[in-house]
């Protein structure tokens, strides 16, 4: 598979499988009926942050554009051009990317209380002061707090967007505050279609991609650009080798985990072995096959192992190890 890059949201103009959330969202603006903040909830990689950058430039004033969808806007309109540049005045956006382009652990609180001062000022030169905070999800404490008292004393003409993969660990006086659009993953088939179209992957790949993302088109196709495919194979194989361990080939795999790409490769394959884990432990209860304590011990180490490791910045590789020699135990158990 050719290695690829997955379009920054600002970067794409089409959206599919979430008509009705745009269609609810148009509703609103065209009857002047708009909430100040949007709450766009559901799993990771169904396109909120997309549709958040399709209501921005709507809101920015960017006019309708059919060939686009709902909330279409014509790539080559000036608003379009602005917000993909990030040079709108009347658009602001809070990531955990930071000014140098790296990813950071949390959305500030630095960061948020800017959010303040950039909603008390009137628009620049559009209908609108837009924000976007992808993805609340982020935000820590204090920065949550900040947010909120946005919340509390929402500016006259300012929409805030906010996307979220796991909205029940947001504050509930943030949640209450929000008018909330619900996007659900696709067909696996329809996602599927979604990587073949964007990605050098065969039907089987897209359909294995699909599975692995629950249906969400977009973590499907990032899945495709990590190599996903053959990060899977190689939890497949290591698992199928229990209570024996490749050592030679956990090792191959730990040199991926170094560099800036590192975390995502790390996460990437707990990811796999976790979900192969899960399969393989419940086909073992189906077939009746004895205790399953060990195994599940060992999935909840794989699921919180990559948490761990980011907060408290260890070693990725001895932690590969060590989830590795916790399945051999259970293997032999």
């Amino acid at each position: 598979m050719a290695e690829f890059a997955v379009p920054h949201p600002r970067d794409v103009y089409g959206l599919e499988g979430q008509e009705a959330a745009e269609a609810a969202f148009e509703d609103a603006r065209a009857r002047g009926r708009l909430h100040h903040a949007w709450l766009l909830s559901g799993p990771e990689g169904v396109g909120k942050a997309t549709f958040a950058y399709r209501a921005a430039r709507r809101l920015l004033g960017a006019p309708p554009a059919p060939a686009y969808g709902t909330l279409g806007a014509s790539p080559d309109h000036p608003v379009s051009r602005q917000v993909a540049a990030r040079s709108h005045p009347d658009l602001m956006v809070l990531e955990r990317e930071g000014p140098d382009g790296k990813p950071r652990k949390v959305i500030p609180v630095e960061d948020a209380r800017r959010l303040g001062e950039f909603f008390s000022k009137s628009p620049a030169s559009a209908p609108h002061r837009v924000a976007i905070i992808d993805a609340a999800d982020d935000l820590n404490v204090n920065a949550a707090n900040a947010i909120l008292k946005t919340l509390e004393e929402p500016p006259p003409r300012g929409i805030l967007l906010m996307i979220s993969h796991s909205p029940g660990r947001l504050l509930a006086t943030i949640r209450s505050r929000c008018r909330r659009l619900a996007f659900r993953p696709l067909e696996l088939e329809e996602a599927a279609e979604f990587v073949r179209t964007r990605a050098d992957v065969n039907v089987e790949e897209s359909l294995r991609l699909a599975s692995m993302a629950g249906g969400a088109p977009g973590r499907a196709l990032a899945l495709a650009a990590a190599q996903a495919i053959a990060v899977d194979d190689a939890a497949r194989d290591l698992l199928a080798e229990l209570p024996k361990v490749d050592e030679a080939r956990a090792l191959l795999l730990a040199e991926k985990f170094r560099g800036g790409e590192g975390p995502q490769a790390f996460a990437l394959l707990f990811d796999r072995l976790a979900d192969r884990l899960h399969d393989m432990a419940t086909e073992r209860a189906n077939q009746g096959m004895g205790s399953l304590d060990r195994w599940a011990q060992a999935w909840e180490t794989l699921q919180r192992l990559p948490r761990e490791v980011e907060a408290l910045n260890l070693d990725r590789t001895d932690a590969l190890f060590a989830a590795l020699t916790e399945l051999k135990q259970a293997a032999q158990a």
